[in-house]
């Protein structure tokens, strides 16, 4: 497995999240695949591929979400990634940025995503990433 690889599966995992297809989804992870997120984030850890293509194929479907993959580092050798992106949820009208880790089996499916939100959601806040931070300047998508 190579850094391309592993970027391609990313990408490709992101384009499926945003088809909001569970069955497409859950296909770039092992069975017992694990997708974490901060605590007190409303989804706590999903266990397994099915469970993770389900709750993003709702996020499409309820919220219309719409991911991006804005960055890219890749260390092949340990089979893992990091990238930086964003959610826009427009039903909502808002977005959220950050981080995640991932980490890859030999085979090339995902076992692993660590989620890092740039802040904590709040209600009320139509626009969630770091203060001051020039997304546009820096040619993030802006919505």
């Amino acid at each position: 497995m190579t850094t391309n690889d592993m970027e391609q599966r990313i990408r490709d995992y992101f384009a499926a999240c945003n088809t909001g297809d569970a069955a497409k989804i859950a296909a770039h992870f092992t069975d017992d695949g694990v997708h974490y997120f901060p605590a007190g984030s409303p989804f706590g850890a999903l266990r397994g591929a099915q469970k993770i293509g389900e709750c993003w194929a709702h996020c499409v479907a309820t919220l219309g979400s719409h991911w991006t993959v804005d960055h890219y580092l890749g260390d092949a050798t340990k089979r893992e990634a990091v990238i930086e992106w964003t959610h826009n949820k427009p039903k909502v009208k808002q977005v959220l940025r950050g981080d995640e880790w991932y980490r890859f089996n030999e085979a090339g499916l995902i076992t692993e995503i660590r989620a890092y939100y740039a802040c904590p959601t709040h209600a009320g806040v139509s626009e969630h990433g770091l203060g001051d931070f020039d997304y546009k300047g820096r040619g993030y998508p802006i919505y």
